[in-house]
């Protein structure tokens, strides 16, 4: 076997650097190896480079983070201009129920836009689709803009929280387990409503959605101002 070193020039080209390229490698790392695994110095190691020549791409793993959000919501079906025989109450729910899926895919995205002002290409076409939706509903510009901040932050939480079940190892205890037993647990002259009320607290069923039609009824009835 020739032990003679292998010539550079032998060495398959790198893949060319891009912005593109980093948030792929991202959110590779992140889906295979969590949230931990996630430092500049390892997507820089994924693809062949050094850190520094990712500053030039994203200013920093926050940066990072808000990019890869905008790609996962790049996957969220965007509702037609076309007439359509489903409400805009129907769509709007279906919109956000989709954007809720697609920000939960990702362990620690959702958490990304708590708090945050969406400016992405992708994150503001669902903004841009949702304000579309409450205009046919008759609201008013303020009350629609604001309306938009309420759902997009209903959506992010309600994501965040998904993603957390979704990341759970397989045999580990659920957080609603966990919390049934604390609540089990609780002495009933200290916290008499928790524990009366300890069933219907952690009943399963669809809060997502429900959640969603609360926030469009209210905003109906509520006008901004």
């Amino acid at each position: 076997m020739s032990s003679q070193p292998i010539s550079r020039r032998a060495r398959p080209a790198k893949a060319p650097l891009s912005r593109d390229a980093v948030v792929r490698t991202g959110l590779r790392i992140l889906d295979r190896d969590g949230l931990d695994a996630l430092t500049m110095r390892r997507v820089a190691k994924e693809l062949d480079t050094g850190p520094a020549s990712l500053y030039v791409y994203v200013a920093n793993r926050d940066d990072l983070m808000a990019a890869m959000l905008d790609a996962a919501l790049a996957q969220v079906p965007l509702p037609s201009d076309a007439a359509s025989e489903r409400s805009w109450q129907e769509r709007l729910r279906t919109l956000a129920a989709d954007a809720i899926e697609a920000m939960s895919r990702h362990e620690g995205l959702a958490a990304v836009a708590l708090g945050a002002i969406p400016t992405g290409d992708h994150a503001l076409l669902v903004l841009d689709r949702m304000l579309a939706l409450l205009k046919q509903g008759g609201l008013d510009d303020v009350t629609a803009a604001w309306a938009v901040d309420l759902l997009y932050l209903h959506i992010a939480a309600a994501a965040a929280e998904q993603s957390v079940h979704n990341a759970q190892a397989t045999g580990e205890e659920s957080v609603v387990a966990a919390a049934d037993r604390r609540f089990t647990s609780l002495p009933a002259d200290r916290y008499p409503m928790v524990t009366s009320l300890r069933e219907a607290l952690l009943s399963p069923g669809d809060r997502d959605a429900w959640g969603l039609n609360v926030l469009i009824n209210g905003l109906l009835h509520t006008p901004a101002g």
